[in-house]
């Protein structure tokens, strides 16, 4: 199982250059780092990331991040997790382009 962090083109590149990283502004603000898991990741596009070009999905593995990851409840009472800690790319299981076509992002395939 994976869960998934959406992130800007310079996020990306930041995590990629540095190897670690606190997270976006709102990670930053909230004081954790937001993820969601595949079933929440298309909903988090479309309500966080409306209209924005130049995204990428990041796959982690939950497993690797320890008692830093909690599991908490959000929207409607899901649980969403979220990392009190930095997110780092050794924990990066894969990362892909999250493309704008006709306003939607596309996903990668087969993600569920």
């Amino acid at each position: 199982m994976h869960i998934y962090k959406i992130l800007r083109t310079s996020e990306w590149e930041d995590l990629r250059a540095r190897g670690e990283t606190q997270g976006a502004p709102i990670d930053i603000t909230d004081g954790y780092i937001h993820f969601s898991t595949a079933e929440q990741a298309r909903e988090t596009a479309a309500k966080h990331f409306a209209g924005a070009e130049g995204l990428y999905l990041a796959a982690l593995d939950p497993d690797r991040m320890g008692d830093a990851l909690k599991w908490e409840p959000s929207r409607g009472g899901a649980l969403f997790p979220h990392l009190y800690g930095p997110l780092r790319l050794k924990d990066v299981a894969w990362c892909q382009p999250l493309p704008l076509v006709d306003g939607v992002h596309r996903f990668p395939d087969g993600f569920a």
